[in-house]
C-alpha cells in the first residue's frame, strides 16, 4: 500500500488513494468550458441531460449549472462493474429513464469511458427510443482501453488506464466525495 494522501481539501489522509490525476481546479475549469460549448452547440433547444448513475451525479450537477440553457435532467442506472475494478462487459439497466425521448436532443453524461461497451449499448438504446440526437459528455476517457470506436463530442480529460476514484467515481462505494480524481492503489476494491 502506498502512503496515504490528503483529499485535496486539507482534510485527513485518505488510505488507498495514490497520486492526483486531475485536480479540483482542473475539473472546475474544464466543466465550465464544456458547459459553454454545450450552450453554444444547443442554443435554442432544451437538451435532456441523462446522467449515468451513480458515478456521474457530481459531474452532472456541476455541468448543468455551467450550461446557460433550460435543460432537463433524467437518470439511468446501469451496471457493468459490480464491485470489481474492471468491466464485465455485460450491461444491465437497473433504473430506466422517466422522460420520453421522442424528438429530444439527449446528452449522455458519463463519468468515465473505459472499454466503451456500456456507452455503445446506451447510445443504441436511447436512439431506438426516437431521440433526435444522442451525444455524449464524458468527464474522463481512459487512454487505449476502448474496444468500440466512439464519436465523443465532449470530453473532459484523457487519462492513463489506471483505476481512479473521486469526483463521483468509487470503488465499492468509497471515495465518491473526493473533490479531485486520484489513482486508486488499494488493491481489488474489497
Amino acid at each position: 500500500m502506498s502512503p496515504a494522501s490528503t483529499d485535496g481539501g486539507g482534510r485527513a489522509p485518505v488510505a488507498e488513494v495514490g497520486r492526483t490525476i486531475v485536480s479540483e481546479e482542473q475539473i472546475n475549469a474544464r466543466v465550465a468550458e464544456l458547459g459553454a460549448q454545450i450552450t453554444e452547440d444547443f442554443a435554442g433547444t432544451r437538451p435532456l441531460l441523462v446522467a449515468v448513475l451513480r458515478g456521474a451525479y457530481i459531474f452532472l450537477a456541476d455541468l448543468s449549472r455551467a450550461i446557460d440553457l433550460q435543460v432537463e435532467i433524467d437518470f439511468m442506472a446501469v451496471s457493468s462493474y459490480g464491485n470489481a475494478t474492471t468491466s464485465s462487459g455485460v450491461v444491465r439497466i437497473l433504473k430506466d429513464l422517466d422522460e420520453d425521448l421522442e424528438g429530444r436532443h439527449v446528452i449522455v453524461v458519463e463519468d468515465i469511458i473505459d472499454s466503451g461497451l456500456t456507452l455503445s449499448y446506451l447510445r443504441r438504446n436511447l436512439a431506438n427510443r426516437g431521440a433526435a440526437s444522442v451525444d455524449v459528455c464524458a468527464l474522463l476517457v481512459r487512454e487505449g482501453r476502448q474496444k468500440v470506436d466512439q464519436d465523443l463530442r465532449y470530453v473532459g480529460f484523457e487519462i492513463p488506464p489506471d483505476f481512479v476514484v473521486g469526483y463521483g467515481l468509487d470503488v465499492s462505494g468509497r471515495y465518491r466525495n473526493l473533490s479531485y480524481i486520484a489513482e486508486f492503489v488499494g488493491g481489488d476494491g474489497h
